[in-house]
């Protein structure tokens, strides 16, 4: 029998809204949802792909148990009794801190991987916590919190209604987008330029979006805060500084003019590689633009000046009064999120709150760097068992995460896995990480599980809410994904063969008790027994949707608003409920101690001079980006066959220039060296890339041993960051600095070798 089922795609941050054709148990088609409120329809290679990705005979179907040295498969009570066994002596006798937790990006692309974690976390106690994050966003999060508050409130362009659009390091024809949920990306770029608009593009690669532009500034790597704080000294000296209706909610504008005063386009001009002209008409256009948002992504996180990058990003639309305006940066209201409160001040936003035990790393967002894990397992304690708090971590949970891969310097990580006294992998796959776990626990098919985006709502273009459940029934033998984190907070907490539902139920019950004691809530003073009885859903899971939900934004507020949301409204809505455009939300959404946006915290006064020094450094004869493929996103994705054509390859984007002065031939071998070691790749000449970069793109290198990814076997790669040794790092965000950094390139008499060498 053949159906259709509705799903949102769980692949990228684009969030589009799917149309599968079902057949029995099996997905034989997707297609873009035409209904959907936010896609419309829209679909790209990822979602197409949905049905092979769902079927990936890879893909583990019952967990893994070590055993004799070996994994094999077991049941699931023998697969967490297991878990519980190793984690709990761990804990015993170092202490929490010794379990160290890792979470993937897939976890922000899953209901279980937004719900558990921190249930996990709070449980552990542990402060050894890793995430994707630090190899990707986390300037971003630092500077909101330093600017905002709070290090969630992430400002997004209004891509439909802005009149000029700044781009730095993002290349969203490929990614689909970052920190911005919008599917359909190039339609609304290119919606821009039809009405009128002005699409700006900073990129040292010449990408489809760059080529979709009104101008291309083929910048120098690494070098977007020095064109960025020139923009700022232009609006200054010129008289255009204008906050608008946020002049009486800011303060440290007169600072940051101080700050960057000599820091003119003629100043930054030669270490930019960009005209004091170009720079000096870029400012004027922003500034005189009916709207205008400024946009910076992972080309322009992951440098040394990463967190100042993402700083001035949100400088620049607060003093072209585009901040929390329509068409300018806005931020989203998530129908899951905390409802308004009254404007005031708040707690605040810290860094370095506590610091990773070898290199002395501050924590941000309450994570450490992911580039630090190696060393915080293989580091001996400087007193052996000293129970001081000093223990190396001894034990892993890995949830979603391929580090092997994706952290610098994975040859040593790889080590360090090795030498652990137990590991958990929640993965689906045997990958280059969860090989070394003694134990994985496979999630199932993506369309075996409900989804609902509660990150990347909060980072949408326009409020919606929507809702699927499986479009599949969960096979026999298999366990919903969020089964297996309840399962593994009980196993790693202590209460190991405590029913699941424990886990749902005890959040529940915390939740709607500091909601009924909240006198700003709107169900202060009720019996948070009664509100309990009143949520509905077929799972835990579910009911805990529904209370975020009714207490959300738009919630009902168990009958205080009769129209308001709940689970039961969504899903009278498959394709979802628009909300509307995003609406300024200044000041109820400032938390700094403040309640205003302090625009010079002291970290980013403290971090200035770095740049300053930028400004006299020498630039390095070749650095090498990364790039984004639309066929991929993780790792995990050179899995699928059907996404493994076109541009999606493994190759070194060289320049023609640079190919010829170095001896490179298109399709030949190289050697590509750097500060954690070299590896061998293909060489292909482009001049899509500006002279003295090369380009490497992540999540390759699919040939060690003991892993079962045939088809990402068949052409592994090479992995870019085992080019690192870890040591490079923004300071204030603790995020690697994974593009910009100098390397060596030569030609290699024979083909490019299967593993780094």
């Amino acid at each position: 029998m053949t159906r259709t089922a509705p799903r949102i795609c769980p692949f990228c941050e684009a969030t589009c809204g799917l149309t599968l054709t079902v057949e029995g148990a099996r997905v034989t088609g997707a297609r873009g949802d035409a209904d959907d409120v936010f896609s419309k329809g829209f679909l790209c290679p990822k979602g197409a792909a949905f049905g092979a990705a769902d079927a990936d005979p890879d893909r583990l179907a019952r967990p893994l148990v070590r055993r004799g040295g070996r994994l094999v498969e077991a049941g699931w009570d023998e697969a967490f009794d297991a878990v519980a066994a190793g984690l709990r002596p761990v804990v015993d006798r170092y202490g929490p801190g010794a379990v160290g937790v890792v979470l993937g990006n897939p976890n922000v692309h899953t209901m279980a991987g937004a719900l558990y974690p921190p249930v996990l976390l709070g449980g552990l106690g542990t402060r050894s916590l890793f995430t994707a994050s630090t190899v990707d966003q986390m300037p971003k999060h630092v500077s909101s919190g330093l600017l905002f508050g709070d290090a969630l409130a992430v400002p997004v362009p209004d891509l439909d209604r802005t009149d000029h659009l700044l781009m730095l390091g993002a290349n969203p024809l490929d990614s689909n987008g970052s920190l911005c949920t919008a599917p359909d990306f190039p339609g609304r770029l290119k919606a821009l330029r039809a009405r009128g608009g002005t699409l700006t593009v900073v990129d040292p690669r010449r990408t489809r979006t760059a080529r979709l532009a009104d101008r291309h500034l083929a910048i120098r790597p690494g070098t977007d805060a020095l064109l960025l704080a020139a923009l700022v000294q232009v609006l200054f000296a010129e008289g255009r500084v204008d906050p608008g209706r946020l002049a009486g909610h800011v303060t440290g504008v007169a600072d940051v003019g101080a700050a960057l005063r000599d820091v003119t386009p003629e100043a930054v001009a030669d270490a930019c590689d960009v005209p004091a002209a170009t720079i000096r008409t870029l400012a004027r256009e922003l500034a005189d633009a009916p709207t205008a948002a400024v946009y910076g992504r992972v080309g322009a996180s992951t440098v040394s000046l990463g967190t100042l990058t993402c700083w001035l990003v949100d400088v620049l639309n607060v003093l072209t009064g585009n901040l929390d305006r329509p068409g300018g940066a806005m931020f989203p209201l998530s129908a899951t999120g905390r409802a308004p409160r009254p404007a005031g001040p708040g707690r605040g936003f810290a860094l370095g709150r506590w610091r990773s035990r070898v290199g002395g790393h501050p924590e941000a967002k309450g994570e450490l760097p992911l580039a630090a894990l190696a060393e915080e397992i293989d580091t001996p304690p400087r007193v052996p068992d000293s129970g001081l708090g000093d223990s190396p971590i001894r034990a892993l949970v890995v949830v979603a995460a391929n580090p092997v891969l994706s952290a610098p310097d994975g040859d040593r990580l790889d080590k360090a896995l090795a030498s652990l006294d137990f590991m958990v992998s929640v993965d689906p796959y045997l990958n280059e990480t969860s090989r070394h776990a003694h134990v994985v626990l496979p999630p199932p098919p993506p369309a075996q599980s409900p989804h609902y985006d509660f990150a990347f709502n909060a980072l949408a273009v326009r409020n919606q809410v929507r809702y699927t459940r499986a479009a599949v029934p969960l096979q026999d033998g298999r366990m919903a994904e969020t089964e297996i984190l309840a399962r593994l907070v009980l196993a790693a907490t202590g209460a190991h063969g405590a029913d699941p539902a424990t886990v749902d139920a005890l959040v529940v019950d915390s939740t709607l008790g500091k909601a009924v004691a909240d006198p700003g809530a709107r169900v202060h003073g009720r019996d948070p027994r009664e509100l309990a009885a009143l949520l509905t859903g077929e799972s835990g899971p579910e009911r805990r949707l529904d209370m975020m939900l009714r207490l959300g934004p738009y919630g009902d507020g168990f009958g205080a608003d009769p129209d308001g949301l709940t689970l039961a409204r969504l899903l009278e809505h498959p394709h979802g409920i628009d909300l509307g455009p995003l609406a300024p939300r200044v000041p109820e959404v400032l938390k700094t101690r403040s309640g205003r946006i302090e625009l010079f915290p002291e970290p980013i006064a403290a971090d200035l001079p770095r740049l300053a020094r930028a400004l006299d450094a020498a630039p390095a004869a070749l650095v090498l980006v990364g790039r984004r493929h639309l066929r991929s996103n993780n790792s995990w994705m050179h899995n699928v066959r059907p996404l493994t054509g076109g541009t999606n390859r493994c190759t070194l984007h060289v320049h023609p220039e640079d190919a010829d002065r170095l001896g490179l031939a298109d399709g030949a071998a190289a050697r590509v060296t750097a500060a954690g070691g070299g590896l061998a790749v293909a060489v292909e000449v482009t001049d899509t890339v500006r002279p003295g970069v090369v380009s490497l793109p992540h999540g390759w290198g699919h040939d060690r041993p003991g892993t079962r990814l045939g088809v990402a076997g068949e052409d592994p790669g090479a992995n870019v960051n085992q080019l690192l040794d870890g040591s490079l790092l923004d300071p204030l965000s603790g995020t690697a600095v994974l593009n910009g950094f100098p390397v060596t390139v030569a030609p290699l008499a024979a083909a490019p070798a299967a593993t780094p060498s």
